[in-house]
């Protein structure tokens, strides 16, 4: 077993190898993961925000999905991955309290999960998995030498996607 790297609320982290990447507490947040299989080369990223360019205070670029991937991306080719190999993963991106009203600015969680798939699809990297939306919390393990990631969720257990 390799070392449990843990990356916190709007931070950003690669692992190789036996190496497993943890992300506590997604609740509108967004787990978005990049992996290479070959190169066993793993990225994740806890994104809080969609969009960098409607915050004036912006230097955290792992905050933000628009730079939070392309930084991550950056970060795991630095480390031996391949471009045309990536896959991603997300998870999170939940309605953790009820609103009564229609108010999208409220639905954070959804445009986190929408502008990470965005971008991700620009940068022609494929989805292979996802677990978004609900109103629950989840927990997220990513295992550099598999690519599997762990969900883990209270009162709901934990599946491996």
């Amino acid at each position: 077993m390799g070392e449990i790297i843990k990356v916190g609320m709007a931070d950003l982290n690669v692992a190789k190898d036996e190496d497993v990447l943890t992300t506590l507490g997604l609740g509108s947040c967004v787990g978005v993961t990049i992996h290479d299989p070959i190169a066993k080369v793993a990225g994740m990223a806890h994104v809080m925000l969609p969009s960098s360019k409607t915050i004036r205070n912006n230097t955290n670029l792992a905050k933000f999905a628009d730079t939070a991937i392309l930084l991550l991306l950056e970060k795991v080719l630095k480390l031996g991955a391949r471009r045309t190999r990536l896959v991603s993963k997300l998870a999170g991106g939940a309605q953790m309290f009820s609103f009564s009203s229609k108010n999208d600015i409220m639905k954070i969680g959804e445009r986190n999960a929408i502008a990470t798939k965005e971008i991700l699809n620009e940068l022609k990297i494929p989805i292979s998995a996802e677990d978004t939306g609900g109103n629950f919390g989840r927990t997220i393990e990513l295992h550099a030498s598999t690519g599997i990631m762990l969900v883990k969720t209270i009162g709901r257990g934990t599946k491996q996607i």
